[in-house]
């Protein structure tokens, strides 16, 4: 398994996901109301992971610049044709990954990364890439699934799934591993919440700046 065979998974799955509906309403937007609060009209916003776009379009308008990317290039499709149809003039979609944008010179104000963390190859490599990517004292905004906190059955079916083809790579950390590893890449946590209607889904939404 690796990278290029977790992008195949997602472009087999996009036609599907972007039909999925969100499974807790109320707490997504609990999360872009936060999330918006946070960004500033002249901001250069980079969002990793955005999936078919829904998060990038609602946020874009509140800032100078949004980049939003994944590695699936079916999701940006499906994201680009969303983007033609209801344009934000701040917003571009690309496929790429937060490691190949780490060589280039642009730094941004944010880095979100919703559902994501969970789903890179390397935790600790990641989170220092997103720390060189961001502006001094940018922040790095995220919400992620902490499988280790959930349900056993969960983490001794991933195995199996991941054999038949029917999940890509997932990670499997508590919330309070991933908060040691963001801090180690370099960041001061400002916040942590949970943003779900229906008691704790363990999936933290933690506000870090880049020291």
């Amino acid at each position: 398994m690796s990278i290029a065979s977790d992008a195949r998974f997602w472009d087999r799955a996009a036609r599907k996901y972007a039909k999925s509906p969100i499974a807790d309403q109320a707490g997504y937007e609990r999360t872009l109301d936060r999330t918006r609060s946070l960004l500033r009209p002249r901001d250069s916003v980079l969002e990793l992971g955005c999936g078919t776009g829904t998060t990038a379009l609602r946020l874009a308008g509140a800032v100078q610049d949004y980049l939003a990317t994944d590695i699936s290039a079916a999701m940006i499709a499906i994201a680009d044709g969303k983007h033609a149809a209801a344009p934000v003039p701040a917003l571009a979609f690309r496929s790429t990954t937060a490691e190949a944008l780490a060589s280039d010179a642009v730094r941004f104000n944010e880095v979100l990364g919703f559902n994501y963390l969970h789903m890179v190859r390397d935790l600790p490599g990641t989170l220092r890439g997103i720390h060189t990517l961001l502006a001094p004292e940018g922040l790095f905004i995220s919400k992620t699934p902490c499988v280790g906190d959930m349900n056993p059955l969960i983490r001794l079916a991933l195995p199996a799934m991941r054999a038949i083809g029917k999940a890509p790579h997932v990670g499997v950390f508590r919330a309070e591993e991933l908060s040691r590893h963001i801090s180690a890449a370099g960041f001061d946590i400002l916040a942590t919440e949970n943003h779900a209607t229906k008691g704790n889904d363990h999936r933290p939404y933690i506000v870090a700046r880049r020291k």
